[in-house]
């Protein structure tokens, strides 16, 4: 008997510690799975970016958990090895795993770099039942690959979700509306898809325990004590869930990128460095996918890990990496109080289309078209010679990467020949 609506989600089991295992294995010829002993892929701590990206299994024994910083880990855990992200290599491994994925549908939506929805409602049949084609390609990713995958099946997004998240690894599970009762009800209230701490603490606090006890729970006193969210996690509760899995990304809604500080910075003239380089990454983007933006907004998070931001609307649209820039210079003197400062973002909204026409405003002399080939050839010199093929000459012998913000370079590749991977 064909279902009607048949989805997958497929999720890497510990996606970032799993290919770093197989790629030592499998490409480096080291012996040690690190899969096996407790393990974690974590940021630079010299750099500042020193927390925990993924854990092994044996890690969790130790309660290490995704997020919290490498010196709370090893407190948790001395021995804990640490290996440094490579993410250049995760992407290849994600557009493998994502490439095996559309062999057996044309409807794949990639949630992140290591799990997808994948619709098979109509081409399920054609490779068997649901537990058998999941079957199949978790052994496939497995086989072809090296690594493990944790599928979940239903009928909608939200419980296939849930069902990927039962025992791992390498595990296939079903959670049908029919199954929730004895599947899903049961579990901590915690556990639910979009129930973060906050809101656990909320549920927690009104007697609330279970997924059951919320799925029980008159929706109409929840949406009541907890507004917009509390109808959401209620509706989740039940399994209901109407969005459709889709393979198309849509438009992005604002551009943005911040950085951790190699140091922390106490002067103006640093600061607008920072800026600077991220205005460069963010209005690369923002050309790239041809589209303006007419918000600007800056945020600093101080040495104490305090945080403020602070925006502005444009006169007009741009994509200019000056006039981005301006605009963040702008900003950050409004809202710096003078305090170290260990994190710099640059983020933007209003995004628009380029629709290449500019409002003219009086006593304004700046030459924007010339601007806008400058910031074009730029961008072609980079695309064929790499980013340091251009550097702006007020980076040349500075420790501020000219091109900072999304994935740092020591995270993009890593030399395993300074690495002991046996």
């Amino acid at each position: 008997m064909r279902l009607k609506n048949i989805i997958f989600h497929v999720d890497v089991n510990s996606a970032f510690l799993s290919w770093e295992a197989t790629y030592r294995l499998h490409h480096k010829g080291g012996t040690l799975d690190i899969r096996t002993v407790p393990s974690a892929v974590g940021g630079d701590m010299s750099m500042r970016h020193g927390i925990i990206l993924a854990k092994s299994i044996p890690a969790k024994k130790y309660r290490i958990t995704t997020g919290e910083t490498i010196l709370e880990a090893k407190r948790k855990c001395p021995n804990l090895l640490l290996v440094p992200p490579n993410y250049g290599m995760y992407e290849q491994c994600s557009k493998a795993f994502m490439e095996i994925l559309k062999e057996y549908s044309d409807n794949v939506e990639q949630y992140s770099i290591d799990e997808a929805f994948v619709d098979m409602s109509e081409t399920c049949h054609l490779f068997g039942s649901p537990v058998e084609t999941a079957n199949q390609i978790k052994d496939r990713v497995y086989n072809e690959l090296g690594f493990t995958v944790n599928i979940g099946i239903s009928s909608n997004k939200l419980l296939a979700k849930m069902a990927s998240d039962f025992e791992k690894p390498d595990k296939v599970h079903t959670l049908y509306p029919e199954e929730m009762e004895e599947k899903m009800w049961s579990l901590p209230v915690s556990d639910l898809f979009f129930v973060g701490r906050a809101t656990t603490k909320k549920l927690l606090n009104l007697g609330i325990m279970t997924i059951g006890e919320l799925a029980k729970t008159d929706p109409v006193w929840l949406k009541t004590v907890l507004k917009k969210q509390g109808e959401i996690v209620w509706n989740f509760a039940n399994g209901i869930d109407f969005s459709p899995v889709v393979s198309v990304a849509p438009p992005n809604k604002g551009y943005g990128n911040s950085t951790t500080t190699p140091y922390d910075v106490v002067d103006e003239e640093t600061a607008r460095k920072v800026l600077l380089a991220l205005s460069e990454t963010v209005g690369s983007r923002l050309r790239k996918d041809h589209v303006e933006i007419e918000l600007v907004s800056v945020g600093i998070r101080y040495s104490d890990l305090s945080y403020v931001s602070h925006q502005k609307r444009l006169k007009t649209s741009t994509d200019l990496t000056m006039e981005i820039y301006d605009a963040a210079c702008e900003l950050f003197v409004a809202l710096w109080n003078g305090d170290p400062i260990r994190h710099l973002g640059v983020h933007t909204g209003k995004v628009q289309d380029c629709d290449f026409s500019r409002q003219l405003v009086l006593f304004d002399d700046t030459d924007y078209e010339k601007l806008s080939k400058v910031d074009d050839t730029i961008d072609v010199i980079r695309k064929r010679f790499g980013n340091d093929a251009v550097k702006r000459a007020v980076f040349v012998n500075q420790p501020i990467d000219h091109m900072s913000g999304g994935i740092s370079r020591e995270k993009r590749s890593v030399d395993y020949s300074k690495i002991v991977v046996d």
